[in-house]
């Protein structure tokens, strides 16, 4: 497995599960693989660290005594600032699709089900610290009607106010927005994501539309292109 050289080595990686032996096991081969590494027994310790350190991303395990990978996630994403916006992996032996759209809608990068490949973890991994720190040149905001998107800074403001976004839903925007008013494919958006088919693409888009547009079922800014994918038209 080889990772890009330079700042991927030095990401710091948060590893949240309540069994002792998976915990250290991630912890070694995560180290191994060039990360910077800490571990969390459960939420309340998660939690403690999240507040007081920044961290590249996150791996919550889902089913934890107490407080589940769902409502650490849910919190997270409610605290402002850059440590709502840490990247989420989510890992669980719970496989059915509706748990991973579940933890999409809170906010989580991607999901992956145990028991699975170090390799794959891996790869995951480096695919949402790849989406985190894509920077398109600047370009200036583009503005969606009471709301503005600056791609190069990948912050969304409505009404002059924040709005927190997730890495995913970043890198969505900033997606769309390297060509604004045309069409780009739903599986092109999807790839490298959770759910390749496009369904976890669909999610964010969702959500997207509930920040951005005034009536999220008639959308004017994040458009549907039948057939196609989606469109990005700001005024």
């Amino acid at each position: 497995m080889s990772f890009s050289d330079g700042p991927a080595r030095a990401r710091h990686l948060l590893v949240v599960d309540d069994d002792d032996r998976i915990r250290e096991l991630l912890k070694e081969y995560l180290t191994r693989a060039g990360f910077r590494v800490t571990g969390a027994a459960g939420g309340a310790s998660a939690r403690r660290l999240l507040a007081t350190l920044d961290f590249d991303l996150a791996v919550f395990d889902v089913m934890m005594p107490g407080e589940d990978g769902f409502s650490l996630t849910k919190w997270l994403r409610e605290q402002r600032g850059t440590p709502g916006r840490t990247p989420v992996l989510m890992l669980t032996a719970r496989s059915e699709p509706g748990d991973r759209i579940e933890g999409l809608k809170l906010g989580a990068d991607d999901y992956l089900g145990k028991p699975f490949e170090p390799e794959e973890l891996l790869l995951r991994i480096e695919a949402i610290l790849r989406r985190a720190s894509d920077r398109p040149q600047a370009g200036g905001a583009l503005s969606l009607g009471r709301c503005a998107f600056e791609p190069d800074r990948g912050e969304l403001t409505c009404a002059g106010e924040a709005v927190r976004l997730t890495e995913a839903e970043v890198a969505l925007l900033r997606q769309l927005a390297r060509t604004p008013h045309e069409p780009v494919d739903r599986l092109e958006l999807a790839r490298g994501s959770v759910d390749p088919s496009g369904r976890a693409v669909d999610v964010q888009v969702t959500r997207l539309r509930r920040k951005i547009e005034n009536d999220p079922k008639a959308p004017r800014y994040l458009q549907t292109v039948r057939g196609v994918g989606y469109r990005l038209a700001p005024d």
